[in-house]
């Protein structure tokens, strides 16, 4: 389980109309549209939801223009907070479509039990995604690339954002993590040993695309404090890496396959 109190980022714009808003232990990322509307990747634990609307507020901007909410996967750090965002706000809601049972608690996949925590905040999304799917948002063209493993429904995706240095390429992974892949995990929710192929699939297929901006669906994907410290020391804007994206691709999968062969060996 996660103190809440000790969960507080400082809030900050990550590039043009890109900030992030979220938690040490879920992230969440902002886009503001030309129209002012508001659009979260993510929506972190509920536990830390007051934190997420405080931040938003501290940089200006009004949670009450929250219209959409889409979602890298469908685990609790990642989805937890969106109920209570629907109840206030009604925002629109995004989630990949093999993730569907997890938001609706059909089944207890949201990770919630070994977080500590029960499932209660369950919710329908309002738009199922497929992989390959470009959907416009508040004038924002999203792409989007089912990538699953770390969840069955893992979608990763893929905009433009604009600011000083022109237009860069963002996107984040769908699921990075690990956990969600040992064989006992598998085995306890009766999940296909496959989703392993399936990840490795998914690593190598992001592998093949061109980004600008990596935003991390957990802080340590993109090494954000260290490029938060480079920033303030240096000047410049270090979330404009290209080889961030590879970087962290190709180091989940060195570890991942270092799990392979550990299990290989047993």
């Amino acid at each position: 389980m996660i103190k809440p109190w000790e969960e507080y980022i400082k809030p900050h714009q990550v590039y043009g109309n890109v900030y992030f808003v979220g938690a040490k232990s879920g992230s969440t990322h902002m886009i503001v549209a030309e129209n002012g509307s508001l659009i979260l990747i993510d929506s972190g634990y509920p536990q830390t939801l007051y934190l997420l609307l405080e931040n938003i507020r501290s940089l200006g901007f009004d949670p009450h223009n929250i219209k959409h909410i889409i979602h890298s996967h469908g685990h609790y750090d990642h989805l937890g907070a969106t109920r209570a965002l629907i109840e206030l706000y009604q925002p629109k809601t995004y989630l990949g479509a093999g993730d569907l049972d997890y938001a609706t608690g059909a089944r207890d996949l949201t990770w919630a039990t070994e977080l500590g925590y029960k499932y209660l905040e369950t919710f329908t999304p309002d738009v199922l995604l497929y992989d390959g799917d470009v959907i416009t948002i508040e004038g924002i063209e999203f792409t989007f690339m089912s990538c699953p493993g770390h969840s069955e429904g893992a979608t990763s995706c893929f905009f433009y954002a604009d600011g000083d240095q022109g237009l860069k390429r963002c996107a984040m992974f769908g699921g990075a993590g690990l956990n969600s892949l040992t064989i006992p995990f598998l085995d306890k929710y009766g999940l296909p040993h496959s989703l392993r192929d399936d990840f490795m699939k998914s690593l190598n297929r992001a592998d093949q695309e061109y980004v600008d901006i990596h935003l991390g669906n957990h802080i340590s994907s993109n090494k954000m404090y260290e490029k938060l410290a480079r920033r303030e020391k240096e000047g410049g804007n270090p979330f404009i890496d290209e080889n961030c994206w590879h970087d962290s691709l190709r180091q989940t999968k060195a570890a991942f396959e270092a799990m392979l062969r550990q299990d290989a060996g047993k």
